[in-house]
């Protein structure tokens, strides 16, 4: 099959091309929308299916306000603020330009609400409550207050707009901004290594070509899935870096195969033939494993979550479809020139790539002569970076992450650190009863709970519900009002009960995440093993992947605590680990780590196949596959670790996180763990049941299905395709 569509696209690569360029273009077009169809809120992280989420929506629907939305004016004044006496004309003008706004309920100062003023007494913060709002009137609303602040004399320069809304807002702006620059400053440096790597400009062009079409179709199925559900903006982050990773990746495999069979059989079909059954096959079905990772994501229920999961499917499926379909074609059409544009000193032959395969056998080699020491100093050092997940704690996503450059950020270090008791949102018990009067008891036993500093009186919300709030202690994802919130819950109510506020909808979250994870392992784990068995025909392989990749994702984990929670490597100590950031993290590792764990089989698949014993086919296949999966992992590592210089910590976590997992499996697990277990077990690696062996046989998944040998390339294609050849390393 794979050879012959790399016949087929060889005969018609004009066709094939042209075809790419113009979905491209129409990719381009559609997609280019995408951005104002996303959403982010704190509704994204929620399951829409819990009681947190009910409880919300009676309080909306009996009050009319969305308890995610609101707005704060931080005011800084000159004069000391009395509340006795009139208000100054900076709060003045920030209560009226909030009740201006059609959206907003209810507004609240310190007029009524004394607390409201800093220690200092210099500073007031002015609420609103608001009622729900669609994601684009949020961007609106927040471009109209911030520009009314400008415009009002008594406003500019002394105040500053923050709150739930404009949080959200500011978000999604910086997580944009951040991703623009990121990757505009690890492009030059991909680049430069491409040219290094494949010693030649054209040759490291090539896979930048595949980057770009890879993101324009993604962004074109991203911008479809937004009719049918609610796509995060985060899904751009994970689209962006995971796009350029995978299609310079893929671009890497399958270059640096179709250089070493152009070398062998010079331009024509058979080089693009047999480039597309060995590497092509290899991409398939890495392209394969790494979305069945990212789509195991989609059994979580949350929004967020699932945008994640699709998005990475879509750049998975768009990297792949370029790669077999496109990238194949405009090898054929460039032939030789594909070499073209390289420094006249790596116009030699293969010299360079065959001292780095054997650098790369002789490490194999040592290591399988002693492999049980290395396979358990490896294990070691990996448990030993995961050791810290013991520690593991979890927070939640929350507008204070923004930077103090952001008036959002400013406002949430204002409240946090200049006012004795910053506003929050308050622990909203709904309670379903007609009548209140048992409700009393139950409000005094809440007052007792540790953590909680005051509780207000029952109060009727519609006919059939009634609510008591309770103030909790600290910030609202605080260690003190979390757990405070946990243990309120653990109060018997004397009626069903539901709760919601930030506390509780961060520990309904972090539940329902918890209740879905057995169910993401177990499908993440059947299609791994499912689609390896396929590739290599063991049973046993599949296993050892699943056990590599755990420890290699089990070390990622270790060193996001260590980075993040503990406050390491010049990051801040954080509460915790932002909730989705391990799952995300571990599916992209897990997927990942799988693509490399390909690579390699399919070589080794070969040199068995050519009639190496099983140790020499190890070496073979790790000088063969070593210096494109180090290469490969570098530029995964540029693509991704970009997200490490966002401003936002859960895309730094997301992205330090993956770069870490991919050079602990290109370096630790790769080089070491890999090779030394192939040699204790063997020729027992490649072992399968007979009734699953016949049955790989039958569906001809073990046939490599190389072409036949063709005539001479003719002396006018030569011509055309003629260009000098260039090593890869």
């Amino acid at each position: 099959m794979f050879s012959g569509l790399g016949s087929a696209l060889h005969a018609r690569r004009r066709a094939a091309l042209l075809l790419a360029v113009l979905a491209a273009v129409l990719a381009a077009f559609f997609g280019g929308t995408v951005d104002s169809k996303l959403t982010n809120g704190l509704s994204d992280y929620d399951d829409p299916g819990g009681a947190n989420v009910t409880a919300r929506r009676i309080i909306q629907q009996a009050t009319g306000v969305d308890a995610q939305q609101g707005y704060a004016v931080l005011v800084r004044t000159d004069a000391a603020l009395d509340p006795k006496a009139p208000p100054p004309a900076p709060v003045s003008a920030a209560g009226a330009l909030l009740r201006g706004r059609p959206e907003t309920e209810q507004v609240v100062d310190y007029a009524t609400n004394p607390a409201l003023i800093s220690r200092d007494g210099h500073s007031t913060v002015v609420l609103g409550t608001v009622a729900p709002m669609r994601e684009k009137d949020t961007v609106d609303a927040e471009k109209a207050l911030q520009q009314a602040i400008a415009d009002n004399p008594d406003l500019k320069g002394r105040a500053w707009l923050g709150g739930s809304t404009p949080g959200h807002v500011q978000v999604a702006s910086v997580s944009n901004e951040d991703l623009a620059k990121a990757e505009s400053l690890a492009l030059p440096f991909i680049l430069i290594l491409l040219v290094l790597v494949f010693r030649g400009v054209v040759a490291a062009l090539v896979p930048l070509v595949g980057a770009i079409v890879t993101l324009l179709l993604t962004l074109a199925g991203l911008r479809v899935a937004t009719e049918f559900m609610d796509v995060s903006t985060g899904a751009l982050n994970l689209a962006f870096a995971l796009g350029l990773g995978l299609a310079v990746d893929f671009g890497l495999l399958i270059v640096s195969r179709y250089r070493e069979e152009l070398a062998v059989h010079g331009p024509g079909r058979q080089a693009v033939a047999r480039t597309v059954a060995t590497a092509g096959r290899t991409v398939f079905f890495s392209s394969l494993t790494v979305a069945a990772a990212l789509a195991a994501i989609t059994v979580f229920p949350h929004p967020y979550l699932r945008s994640m999961g699709l998005a990475g499917v879509i750049t998975v499926v768009s990297a792949a479809l370029f790669a077999l379909l496109g990238l194949p074609a405009l090898l054929a059409l460039l032939g030789r020139r594909v070499n073209s544009l390289a420094p006249r000193r790596w116009q030699r032959d293969s010299t360079a790539r065959e001292e780095a395969g054997d650098r790369w056998h002789r490490i194999a080699s040592g290591v399988m002569r002693r492999p049980v020491v290395v396979a358990v100093a490896a294990t070691a050092v990996l448990l030993l970076v995961a050791a810290p997940v013991a520690g593991l704690k979890f927070t939640g996503a929350d507008p204070s992450t923004l930077p103090a450059s952001t008036s959002a950020g400013k406002v949430s270090r204002a409240l946090t650190s200049d006012f004795d008791k910053p506003p929050a949102a308050p622990l909203q018990i709904v309670l379903d009863t007609p009548g209140g009067t048992e409700l009393a008891a139950y409000a005094q036993r809440i007052g007792r709970v540790p953590g909680v500093e005051s509780v207000g009186t029952p109060f009727r919300l519609d006919a059939r519900h009634w609510e008591v709030d309770a103030v909790l202690r600290g910030a609202p994802l605080g260690t003190t009002a979390k757990d405070a919130a946990a243990k309120v819950q653990d109060v018997p109510a004397p009626v069903p009960a539901r709760y919601t506020g930030v506390s509780a909808d961060f520990l309904a979250q972090k539940a329902s995440i918890a209740a879905k994870v057995p169910l993401a392992a177990g499908v993440l784990a059947l299609i791994t093993l499912v689609l390896l068995f396929a590739f290599s025909g063991s049973v046993i392989l599949p296993f050892k992947a699943l056990l590599m990749n755990t420890l290699s994702t089990g070390a990622a984990l270790g060193f996001l605590v260590w980075v993040f929670q503990d406050g390491n490597l010049g990051f801040t100590a954080q509460n915790g680990i932002e909730a989705t950031t391990p799952v995300l993290v571990f599916a992209l590792a897990f997927g990942l780590s799988t693509d490399y764990n390909v690579f390699l089989l399919g070589r080794i698949k070969e040199g068995r196949g050519a009639g190496l014993d099983d140790r020499e086919a190890v070496a073979e296949g790790l000088a063969r596959t070593g210096p494109i999966v180090t290469s490969a992992a570098a530029l995964f590592c540029l693509a991704v670790g970009a997200l490490a210089l966002s401003r936002l910590v859960f895309v730094q976590e997301l992205g330090l996180g993956t770069a870490f997992a991919v050079l602990v499996d290109a370096t630790v697990v790769r080089a070491l763990l890999v090779p030394s277990l192939m040699a204790l077990l063997g020729s027992v690696n490649w072992w399968a049941p007979g009734p699953l062996r016949r049955l790989h046989t039958r569906l001809r998944l073990d046939r490599m299905e190389p072409p036949e040998t063709e005539p001479a390339t003719s002396p006018a294609e030569e011509t055309q395709t003629r260009g000098p050849a260039v090593s890869t390393t």
